[in-house]
């Protein structure tokens, strides 16, 4: 299976931290964040890892090369001359390289779990990780087991979810929602340590820690 990490975003509610540097490039304990993504999708049996790159997308290629300092190969889908295309309009660009099934991972997220090299859809187009409400999100994204969690920014997808879609600025919620409502997508609530940095204060404690 084939990783995507979601890191084309601009970040402003990162300022001015992200005025000039990519947020997955912003450090926690002396190591950008996107090279502990990308150290547990070694760990657990990735070889192909997607990168989507926008703002200031340059600095990424230069920061993590070609990944043969991890054994791996990373692919960049470069967005720097459209300007960020979200979520879904970065998949959507990057689908000749995903694969039939495929992770997709926010750049930005800091968490215990462990992606899954094997996961099997089986006959879902997507399987969202869910995790308890922060601070921040208290309202959550989507309904499971009739209460409204927060999605962790992790997900599993088959190409199929995407494939109908027009190239373009896309975001991946409103498409997430039709399809959660349409039962072809499956979800899973996951209770360890899981922080959006969405914030150089959130980035702060758990730089701290």
């Amino acid at each position: 299976m084939i990783a995507m990490i979601l890191a084309a975003g601009r970040g402003e509610r990162m300022r001015p931290l992200t005025d000039t540097l990519p947020k997955p490039l912003l450090e926690v304990k002396n190591k950008p964040l996107i090279i502990y993504i990308i150290e547990k999708l070694v760990r657990n049996g990735f070889k192909t890892i997607v990168i989507n790159i926008a703002h200031l997308g340059y600095k990424i290629p230069q920061a993590l090369g070609n990944g043969k300092r991890w054994g791996i190969d990373i692919i960049y889908s470069d967005e720097q001359e459209e300007g960020a295309l979200e979520s879904a309009g970065g998949i959507i660009k990057a689908l000749p390289h995903l694969g039939e099934k495929f992770l997709v991972v926010n750049g930005d997220v800091w968490c215990d779990y462990e992606f899954d090299n094997n996961f099997d859809l089986k006959d879902k187009l997507a399987h969202l990780i869910l995790v308890q409400n922060p601070d921040h999100n208290q309202d959550g994204d989507f309904y499971f087991n009739d209460e409204k969690y927060t999605f962790s920014g992790i997900g599993y997808y088959s190409s199929k979810l995407f494939n109908s879609l027009t190239y373009g600025s896309k975001p991946l919620a409103p498409i997430l929602r039709e399809n959660i409502e349409l039962n072809n997508i499956s979800l899973e609530l996951y209770n360890g340590i899981w922080r959006d940095i969405g914030t150089p204060q959130r980035l702060k404690e758990i730089d701290d820690a």
